[in-house]
């Protein structure tokens, strides 16, 4: 065999490997305060992330640099959309499909994780 059986596969992440990756980011808590249908993880009271549990494909929403954001629709224009019902500029809508790998989409949400923190570091040193 010329290349190990796995190579080009890729393997996407469930719900609950979502959901474990980011409660195991710092000070990261979860909660249902829309309903019981969108988990919404915060860090420090504020979002991060919002992973729908009632869509046929698996997608969340994440944080993002401006300028990223942009960068990523533009490179994966089928799996990373502007923010559903969020502010375009500074959220994406992820689609969890073959297109991303789980670093990828692991490394999106720890970048969204890190822009929350961080913001919320200056907000505080502002006052």
């Amino acid at each position: 065999m010329p290349f190990p059986p796995w190579k080009g596969i890729f393997f996407v992440m469930n719900l609950e490997e979502i959901r474990e990756f980011a409660l195991g980011l710092s000070d990261a808590s979860e909660g249902l305060p829309f309903g019981p249908t969108v988990l919404v993880f915060k860090t420090n009271g504020k979002m991060f992330l919002l992973l729908p549990l009632d869509t046929e494909q698996i997608q969340f929403n994440v944080k993002c640099d401006p300028e990223l954001a942009i960068e990523l629709r533009e490179t994966y224009p089928e799996a990373v959309l502007p923010g559903y019902h969020m502010s375009k500029i500074h959220w994406n809508t992820v689609l969890v499909n073959d297109i991303l790998k789980t670093s990828q989409l692991q490394e999106m949400i720890r970048h969204s994780h890190e822009l929350v923190q961080n913001g919320n570091k200056k907000s505080r040193t502002k006052k």
